[in-house]
């Protein structure tokens, strides 16, 4: 008669453990172009409804963030959706894909926290800092946060390689990052960035939270 020696193993005693998973880059990459393309999309679409009714002030960038207005806080949900012309968006693009393909490198999760929470308080901070009579518009606050997230990761998950990805980016972002959180330049919203950079901040924290329950033992919770 045979006789199986698992059967008798206690549950999770000396079974195997189970294989753990490597972040889902792909699909992280993939909903990172995604969003970019939306972008492009509802610009094409402001551009095409401008040419049509042949009015420069019809157009979708009058729904972005009102400060102090209640209409204005449905801006929150568009903003980094619209864009004042193409070099705006082309230069947010750029920016968006370089740094959202390091942070998706680590999975889709960390890309959609980061997003979320930098797209909520960039909206957040310029609706309530921001100059009544002004819209606030663009992805950079989302920039701000991607650029304060890869910078700052590295001080909460203690890995070498997030600290030296965090200084490279800090080389090549941090002055102009610094500029954009000025109050003293025309025509940008350093409100949106400020908040954006909050986001990033915020998002990198709960790296570290992630990382100290990880650490407890099984059937613990922090």
């Amino acid at each position: 008669m045979y006789h199986d020696p698992r059967a008798s193993m206690t549950p999770g005693v000396g079974a195997p453990a189970p294989a753990r998973q490597g972040p889902r880059r792909g699909p992280a990459l993939i909903l990172l172009f995604c969003f970019v393309a939306l972008m492009w999309v509802v610009e094409a679409a402001d551009q095409v409804l401008v040419w049509a009714t042949g009015n420069p002030h019809n157009t979708l960038d009058a729904h972005g963030v009102e400060p102090l207005s209640t209409d204005g806080l449905l801006g929150i949900l568009f903003q980094p959706l619209l864009h004042g012309d193409w070099a705006h968006l082309i230069g947010n693009s750029v920016a968006l894909l370089v740094l959202g393909s390091i942070i998706a490198m680590s999975g889709v999760r960390p890309l959609i926290s980061v997003t979320l929470i930098s797209w909520v308080a960039s909206g957040v901070v310029s609706w309530l800092l921001g100059g009544v009579g002004t819209v606030h518009i663009g992805a950079s606050g989302i920039v701000f946060g991607y650029v304060a997230y890869v910078i700052l990761r590295g001080f909460f998950t203690r890995r070498f390689l997030h600290l030296v990805i965090g200084v490279v980016i800090g080389i090549f972002y941090g002055v102009e990052t610094l500029a954009g959180l000025s109050p003293m330049l025309e025509g940008v919203s350093w409100q949106g960035h400020l908040g954006g950079a909050i986001g990033g901040l915020v998002a990198a924290y709960g790296l570290k939270r992630d990382r100290g329950s990880k650490q407890l033992p099984a059937g613990q919770r922090g």
